[in-house]
């Protein structure tokens, strides 16, 4: 275990006497059974957000249904809860705790520009620039793998998403899976217009707005609102449980925290891709933890290959991987599919993600077998900058499908 406390972790315990934490459980303690007796080590305290969401959401009259004080998430290998000093102290003791880590708030990447659209072209002018068509011709769709869609939820009803939902869960302000499951529905616009553009199906007259159009999807609801970090602790436990090969996430927290380090290595393990968008703050920013070197982080472009003014960048003080993004994709006036009926377009990073995602689904079916790292490698040989993108901002340029797809076979 790393020797140091984390910098959020010290702030909250000196500000209240309790901090939230991340406790990575080593993989042989990674059970809710062979983690028993570590719940000694949290406690439920009513300076926690959970209770105090539980006290909000309680009815009048009644006593409060409080949250335990650990929850576990086995397919993370993963414990979250609150902890005191002592308590800390005795996690960081305990030969089945692998590392504790701090719980940083997580916040939606929101959108730029939101503006109704008409699908009018074939192809959206994102799948263009990735040269996405390529692949379909050669056979490929996606067909066969699942992606993991954490976001404010998919219309299941939308045509072009009739048939790639294969999973849906709700989780509710607490964390807690909504029983039974809902419809697929969208709480919102933005996980309509993410998860189109991963996977969304051909519509009338030829018309595409997903790159993997043959992909299925596991959605979940898991922002907005609540304890958002419990909320997607769910969400990713849940996905990883289905076998999701891809995970795709347009969240994070502003500024360089490893906190979530621990976690998005689990992911790699575990052979799920795991794609962030990096921000819309502009140059100089980045969010964890899409700026972290084990993240596949996306920024955005627009279709005369420069890269977006909201998108964000930075570069770090450290040997591998220094600079964030890792590469850029369509992400300025995307067309997608709106919730109800109809499309719409987007700007933000949170729209580049997709595209990336759907990319990798399309490889994945090429070698159903492949290991996350060689992925990755693939994707990220076939990018090329233009002219118009500084290696500051857009890092490697963006992808190709057509040399990725070569990089993985060859």
């Amino acid at each position: 275990m790393r020797d140091d406390v984390s910098r959020f972790v010290q702030e909250e315990l000196a500000a209240s006497g309790v901090a939230p934490v991340l406790c990575l459980l080593e993989e042989s303690a990674a059970s809710r059974e062979t983690a028993a007796g570590l719940e000694e080590d949290f406690v439920a305290s009513e300076l926690s957000q959970q209770t105090a969401l539980a006290i909000e959401a309680g009815e009048e009259g009644r006593p409060a249904r409080l949250p335990p004080a650990v929850r576990y998430f086995p397919n993370l290998g993963l414990a979250y809860g609150t902890v005191t000093r002592e308590g800390l102290a005795a996690l960081r003791r305990d030969d089945r705790v692998a590392e504790v880590t701090g719980a940083p708030r997580l916040f939606p990447i929101r959108p730029t520009r939101a503006a109704a659209a008409q699908l009018t072209q074939r192809l959206t002018w994102g799948i263009s620039a990735l040269r996405v068509e390529r692949l379909w011709e050669q056979g490929l769709s996606g067909a066969g793998v699942l992606i993991g869609h954490l976001d404010t939820g998919v219309d299941g009803r939308h045509r072009t998403l009739r048939g790639a939902i294969e999973h849906f869960a709700e989780f509710d302000f607490l964390g807690r899976r909504v029983r039974p499951a809902p419809d697929p529905h969208d709480t919102e616009a933005h996980g309509t217009h993410t998860a189109a553009t991963i996977a969304g199906r051909q519509v009338g007259n030829k018309r595409h707005v997903g790159v993997a159009p043959g992909a299925k999807l596991a959605s979940a609801i898991v922002i907005e609102g609540g304890d958002v970090l419990a909320r997607v602790l769910g969400g990713m436990d849940w996905a990883v449980g289905r076998g999701v090969r891809v995970l795709s996430m347009s969240l994070g927290f502003p500024g360089m925290w490893d906190d979530f380090r621990p976690l998005t290595v689990a992911l790699r393990r575990r052979n799920v891709l795991p794609v962030f968008a990096v921000g819309n703050e502009g140059p100089g920013t980045s969010r964890s933890p899409g700026n972290y070197g084990v993240a596949l982080s996306v920024g955005a472009t627009n279709a005369r290959r420069r890269v977006a003014w909201f998108s964000s960048s930075q570069r770090f003080r450290r040997k591998v991987d220094p600079l964030v993004p890792d590469l850029v994709a369509p992400g300025v006036n995307v067309i997608s599919a709106r919730p109800g009926r109809g499309y719409q377009a987007m700007d933000g990073t949170s729209m580049a993600t997709p595209h990336v995602a759907g990319l990798a689904a399309l490889l994945i079916e090429a070698r159903p077998r492949v290991k996350v790292d060689r992925l990755e490698r693939a994707i990220f040989a076939s990018c090329r900058r233009s002219a118009q993108m500084p290696p500051g901002r857009a890092n490697r340029g963006m992808p190709d499908a057509v040399r990725a797809l070569r990089e993985l076979t060859s």
